[in-house]
């Protein structure tokens, strides 16, 4: 990042996106070697595609639409040999084996591409504003590329849009001191939630899971609490790094997170979570397939399908598959039952805005969601199950007995984690509020800021967990 800072503000404009592609490649020939040749031909299909989709602004979508559909389906087909090839086979063996046959003898070894799910939604994205003509096809084959490969989201996203992107390429801004410290305070934030909450949660987390069956109740529950936990603060972390890194850039990436525990619905839930993905899925794959134009029941189904797809986007196993759905009949069971619940609201006279109802509403929706994780935290359905089976019983007393500090963190630790999350609901609750920490801050004096600026690496440098027996570098979402 110091290097292609350096070296991006010294160069003529017209040429910095060069250089950001020379860096990006870089990027992720560290990451991932010789598979840097996927990504390169990923953005050559794309290319090749995206010109033919170029027929003059006479050509009729009916003609484009043949071009369109080829490219996407080399993109998936791509993504599906790469990602869901081992997926499929070990579920054709599953059927095999129920059936009494004799199961395939065939085991695939495919390397999973870092980043794969991401820059092949984002070619899939580009070529879909171009045939609907939201945006011109780009003619510079680099360009392009950097526009699929640009290094701060190439692994994780956010999955952005040509249409935002593409334009900052051709245009960049100067150097900003202002964009300099508003990016580094994003990465500050976001180291914070990544290596001093998540990775002391993924302690936690893997010591229960990888050993369930020897806890139950109120420890198994917990454990619920702190994968949801963790999985936010990973996937926040890793995303307001890499808003901070291109804002440093003078690159604007859009949010991926709007407090989403403190939603008080699914579907609020999933327009503040991953909003890069959810956006994506609303306007590439739900207004497709008819969205709510097509009659109500055609509505339920399309939203069970969109979300059963996003399940199986996040991993090749069919845990994912049922936490995607699960969240589809979340919403399916939430429009059938409004007429329903909103009557019952009135008849009892319940303020609908009111703090109360508020609050029950909140509570709900975020054990719904900590339920859906625990699918897509388990290896298999069976762990799902005895976790969401035995994590009833109520034993308030092990968060004061010292369980706590066996299970694989010291007591420091624990404590030191315990602050953090409440430091960390605190600002989520003032942001929910619309208060921006951030913007407090840079209005303070200059002594205070830095005193806080100093203080706060020193706290992230010190008591971040990274170093020998861990590793801090590895996203939960780099996986997908």
């Amino acid at each position: 990042m110091i290097i292609t800072v350096g070296i991006y503000f010294i160069i003529p404009k017209n040429f910095r996106y060069i250089w950001l592609l020379i860096a990006s490649w870089g990027f992720y020939y560290k990451l991932s070697h010789k598979l840097l040749i996927l990504l390169v031909a990923i953005t050559l299909i794309t290319y090749v595609f995206g010109r033919l989709l170029d027929n003059g602004e006479s050509s009729e979508k009916k003609q484009k639409r043949p071009v369109l559909i080829s490219g996407i389906v080399i993109l998936l087909l791509v993504l599906g040999y790469f990602k869901y090839t081992g997926f499929l086979l070990e579920t054709v063996k599953s059927l095999q084996s129920a059936m009494g046959l004799e199961p395939l003898g065939i085991a695939a070894k495919i390397a999973l591409p870092v980043g794969i799910s991401f820059y092949i939604f984002q070619a899939i994205g580009y070529l879909a504003d171009c045939y609907m003509g939201k945006i011109p096809v780009e003619k510079n084959y680099l360009r392009l590329s950097l526009f699929i490969s640009f290094f701060p989201q190439v692994m994780s996203g956010p999955i952005e849009r040509a249409g935002n992107m593409l334009p900052q390429f051709k245009e960049p801004e100067s150097f900003s001191y202002e964009n300099m410290r508003d990016g580094l305070l994003l990465m500050m934030w976001g180291y914070f939630q990544k290596i001093i909450i998540a990775d002391r949660l993924a302690v936690l987390v893997d010591h229960i899971y990888n050993s369930y069956e020897n806890y139950n109740g109120t420890l198994l529950f917990l454990a619920t609490i702190f994968y949801t936990l963790e999985i936010y603060t990973d996937f926040a972390g890793y995303s307001n790094i890499a808003i901070g890194s291109a804002k440093i850039l003078g690159i604007d990436i859009m949010q991926n997170f709007e407090q989403p525990y403190l939603s008080r619905s699914i579907p609020e839930f999933w327009r503040r979570w991953h909003i890069s993905l959810s956006s994506w899925l609303r306007d590439y794959l739900y207004i497709p397939l008819g969205g709510n134009r097509k009659g109500f029941a055609r509505k339920l189904i399309n939203i069970c399908i969109v979300f059963a797809i996003s399940g199986l986007w996040h991993g090749a196993a069919w845990t994912f598959v049922f936490w995607g759905l699960l969240h589809g009949l979340y919403q399916v069971f939430g429009i059938l039952t409004k007429p329903l619940r909103e009557s019952i609201t009135d008849n009892l006279g319940i303020n609908r805005e009111g703090f109360a109802l508020k609050l029950v509403n909140v509570v709900v929706t975020f054990m719904l969601v900590n339920i859906g994780w625990i699918f897509f935290r388990a290896p298999d359905f069976k762990v799902a199950w005895y976790v969401l089976s035995h994590m009833w019983t109520c034993k308030p007393w092990v968060l004061l007995d010292g369980t706590l500090f066996n299970l694989g963190l010291a007591a420091a630790d624990v404590r030191l984690l315990a602050l953090s999350i409440l430091v960390l609901a605190i600002v989520s609750a003032l942001n929910y509020k619309g208060v921006s920490i951030r913007k407090a801050l840079t209005e303070q004096t200059l002594w205070i800021r830095w005193a806080v600026y100093i203080a706060a690496v020193l706290f992230i440098v010190t008591c971040g967990v990274w170093g020998p027996g861990y590793d801090a570098a590895s996203f939960i979402y780099s996986s997908f």
